[in-house]
């Protein structure tokens, strides 16, 4: 897949800041259906090509932002070798440069949102509480909420399974599902069905 075909996901004007980006570099692009697990994915290829999958389902500007934090794995790798941590000081220098570069890509009021986020970027998207509050806001999901808006023994489904909120453990929540007493620990902006 052409930069040029991925138009119809991606905000305007991005299309300049994506082809200095990409270079001289073979890269091969493929737009997935929705994944629970990753928004997307980078691979160095056997014969040296590169290998990048977005989401299609995300909003344009996250999916410009996912597209960004995956190139700059290729360019970090390029530049340092394969032998970096994938989310090490060499990449988030590199996104944070590319997230700063392409600012005004991004709507004026997600503007500030990612400037304070490419102060010091995180590998997963969840790790960013002002990212994702603002993109679960724009997505229309009224009857979702957020797992630390509950309190404890407040109940709630999660793909399509029942759990209690136990209690908070430091940052994450501690809950049991009902349907097989087993306990896990849920980030605080995972989105639940409240009952």
């Amino acid at each position: 897949m052409s930069i040029v075909q991925l138009q119809p996901y991606l905000p305007p004007d991005c299309l300049p800041h994506l082809q200095r980006w990409f270079g001289p570099h073979e890269i091969h692009l493929k737009v997935t259906r929705n994944r629970r697990s990753k928004l997307g994915d980078y691979r160095k290829m056997p014969d040296n090509s590169h290998q990048i999958t977005i989401n299609g389902t995300l909003q344009p500007h996250l999916f410009f932002f996912v597209l960004t934090h995956e190139l700059a794995h290729l360019l970090a790798f390029a530049e340092f070798g394969h032998r970096i941590a994938a989310h090490g000081y060499e990449w988030k220098d590199r996104f944070r440069t590319m997230l700063l570069e392409s600012l005004q890509v991004y709507s004026e009021d997600l503007q500030p949102i990612i400037k304070n986020f490419a102060r010091a970027p995180k590998a997963g998207f969840l790790s960013s509480p002002e990212l994702v509050r603002y993109f679960h806001i724009e997505d229309g999901r009224d009857e979702t909420s957020y797992v630390e808006d509950l309190q404890p023994e407040d109940r709630f489904i999660y793909r399509e399974e029942t759990y209690l909120l136990e209690t908070k453990r430091k940052k994450n929540y501690l809950c049991v599902n009902t349907g097989n007493g087993k306990k896990y620990i849920f980030k605080p902006l995972a989105r639940v069905q409240k009952l």
